[in-house]
């Protein structure tokens, strides 16, 4: 009887004690994005990504220029994201470009979020408009949005001066494009 009571212990503190694995594989982090870590090289994105397809605009490489833009897509052909590499010496990866909505941020958003979702996560540091977008960041994340003016009343889609408050964006309005801007590390 003792064992027993014995064993179930040790069972309950070895299930207790174990965390339950998070997978990374598009979770989007303040030093990640999936497999990419921040301060990657835009040389070794054949070995991070060795089992997808990566796919340099050829036109500025065989003018001597690097890559303007790089586009990863897994080997089935779903395009995961497009990079942007730095202008330095020794490129790393600048800005990306979210286009599968599995990849989302540790709060759970992703590109098939709506601004509500964006509101109910995260604190609006600063809303950005354009002519055909507007932009909203967000406090203590590298992580931005572009919302299509089309989304918005009509009374703001045709002023490009205008300076669009998050009170003036609808709940319901889609995101156009997630970005992650990464600074060099």
């Amino acid at each position: 009887m003792n064992k027993i009571l014995f064993l179930i212990v040790v069972l309950l503190l070895i299930t207790v004690g174990c965390e339950k694995e998070i997978d990374t594989t598009y979770l989007i982090t303040k030093t990640s994005i999936g497999k990419l870590e921040k301060g990657s090289l835009v040389r070794d994105l054949e070995v991070i990504f060795d089992q997808d397809s990566i796919v340099k605009d050829t036109v500025k490489l065989l003018q001597g220029f690097g890559a303007a833009k790089i586009k990863v897509f897994e080997k089935g052909g779903k395009h995961l994201f497009t990079l942007t590499p730095s202008t330095d010496s020794i490129p790393t990866i600048e800005n990306i470009n979210v286009r599968d909505p599995r990849f989302q941020t540790e709060n759970g958003i992703g590109i098939n979020s709506t601004f509500k979702d964006i509101k109910e996560k995260y604190t609006i540091k600063k809303i950005q408009t354009s002519l055909n977008n507007v932009v909203v960041f967000v406090k203590n994340s590298d992580v931005y949005f572009t919302i299509d003016k089309k989304e918005l009343p009509s009374s703001l889609q045709y002023a490009s001066s205008v300076n669009v408050e998050a009170v003036q964006i609808p709940d319901a309005a889609r995101i156009k494009y997630m970005m992650v801007g990464w600074e060099n590390p």
